[in-house]
């Protein structure tokens, strides 16, 4: 199994963190004055090395690291269970402790566990406790902001990204077009893990295939955007434009909409969404059936503030939207149709016959195209795996309806 080029070359030391020096400087001054302060809380977006940080300093002062995670804090007896020897005894192999509180953002509010354990774990520790989180200004972390030291960790720059790109290259023997390059450094708004991940990605699967998905995953992060101002912000006038920008026609958005109405909405608020998206499908038959074009301002209304207006009630939360499943059917269909066109033009064209009485002959198609005239009309090998199938179909439906008879 190929380790992914991220863990292969996480930073293993604070000389192999770049781009972080203030911060780096910072946890030293923590650790160095402890128990002055006894948590600091790395906070930054993600991909800027936060627990690489941690787990630099535990190898650099040969500590034992302790790691913990939100669901660690829920369980008050499983938690006691971790920290009691981490808290109360020494480390035998090592000269210290460290304890790692990892993706604090996870952690919730409540009574029954969580961040009243962290803080309470904060005020008894013996030992230098690093959380670390991508947003710690939330309301609900405003008494951990007051118990620990605040350290900033910055994205790093388009440079930084690029040489660490560089170095991996070489390492790896490998060699990529500086445009690929600089379209992965792009793509990574300063986040190392993902600029590693897509570098993997590139190397895979090669570098047209990955400029393709790319251009593909660009997309459907901006329709995601879209989706989550229409679902989660107060309707106005500005959600009438929410689509303006997109790479999408209304025909495609329509499907994202109705894949993820039912993760957003629900009760009298689906209902509505519902209705708002068969008007807008009213209109899209009225416009295409009519020819009147003008009339897709009234299907883009019922598609943004039509299914924005569903519910006053906007919680901004994470929801992973997906993508429309109906669209790969539609695609799917469309590559048969595409055949189908292509095999009735050749025919057209072979026997001196219009397209429109080629299309009328086209279900014999599967059982009067022989070999030789396959060769004929010069048929690629999708088209004549179309026709295979097709025969087979025939066949298969003959034989049900002899059984039947």
């Amino acid at each position: 199994m190929t380790l992914p080029l991220s863990e292969k070359y996480r930073a293993k030391s604070f000389s192999e963190i770049k781009g972080q020096n203030f911060a780096i400087q910072e946890v030293l001054n923590f650790f160095k004055s402890f128990p002055l302060k006894k948590a600091i809380i790395l906070n930054g977006p993600v991909g800027t090395g936060k627990t690489s940080m941690a787990l630099a300093l535990a190898r650099e002062y040969n500590l034992e690291l302790f790691e913990l995670n939100a669901s660690d804090l829920r369980n008050r007896k499983k938690l006691e269970e971790i920290l009691a020897p981490a808290i109360k005894q020494k480390s035998l192999f090592k000269k210290g402790k460290l304890i790692l509180m990892d993706e604090a953002d996870g952690i919730t509010g409540s009574d029954r566990g969580g961040l009243p354990e962290l803080l309470a774990l904060i005020s008894k520790t013996q030992h230098p406790i690093i959380i670390t989180a991508n947003d710690i200004w939330q309301r609900k972390f405003s008494l951990l902001r007051k118990k620990c030291q605040l350290i900033t960790l910055k994205e790093l720059n388009k440079e930084t990204i690029s040489e660490i790109l560089k170095n991996v290259l070489q390492k790896e023997n490998k060699q990529l077009k500086p445009e690929t390059q600089n379209i992965i450094t792009e793509l990574s708004k300063g986040d190392v893990r993902a600029a590693l991940n897509d570098l993997q990605s590139a190397l895979i699967s090669g570098e047209e295939t990955f400029i393709s998905e790319t251009h593909e995953r660009e997309k459907e992060e901006t329709i995601f955007n879209a989706l989550k101002k229409v679902f989660q912000e107060p309707t106005d006038k500005k959600t009438i434009s929410v689509y303006n920008n997109l790479n999408q026609d209304l025909n495609e958005i329509s499907l994202w909409i109705e894949e993820n109405i039912p993760t957003e909405y629900s009760g009298q608020a689906l209902a509505k969404a519902y209705d708002a998206l068969s008007r807008a499908d009213l209109f899209k038959g009225r416009i295409y059936r009519q020819q009147y074009w003008r009339f897709l301002v009234y299907q883009n209304f019922f598609l943004s503030a039509g299914i924005s207006a569903s519910t006053k009630l906007k919680y901004k939360k994470f929801k992973n939207y997906v993508k429309p499943s109906r669209i790969l059917k539609i695609w799917i269909s469309n590559q048969k149709n595409a055949k189908k066109k292509s095999i009735v033009s050749k025919y057209a064209r072979l026997n001196h016959i219009s397209k429109k009485k080629a299309i009328k002959e086209s279900f014999l198609f599967p059982l009067i195209i022989s070999k030789e005239t396959q060769e004929k009309l010069d048929l690629d090998e999708k088209e004549k795996d179309y026709l295979t199938e097709k025969r087979g179909t025939i066949i298969i439906a003959n034989n049900l309806n002899r059984f039947r008879i």
